[in-house]
């Protein structure tokens, strides 16, 4: 069995764009992260693997085990959304 690190060592609040992917905080290319959902609603993504979905229904307090590339505000309902890496 692959080993899997479940702690975030960065982190930071994600600004929901249609047009800008998550930066990363180390200032190279964002590989992906995965999310914390502060205020409850919808969250609309675009994953590593390209994949634009939109997760109806996401609660407060919900870490969001997806790799993100984006959180687009078209379609983001959820709020204070915290990137981790």
């Amino acid at each position: 069995m692959a080993y899997q690190k479940l702690q975030a060592g960065r982190a930071a609040l994600v600004t929901p764009s249609d047009t800008d992917l998550i930066p990363s905080v180390s200032g190279g290319t964002n590989n992906g992260c995965a999310l914390y959902i502060g205020t409850p609603g919808n969250v609309r993504v675009k994953t590593v693997g390209g994949d634009d979905v939109i997760f109806t229904g996401v609660y407060a307090g919900q870490f969001f085990p997806v790799n993100v590339l984006q959180v687009f505000a078209s379609g983001t309902t959820a709020g204070e959304i915290v990137a981790l890496w």
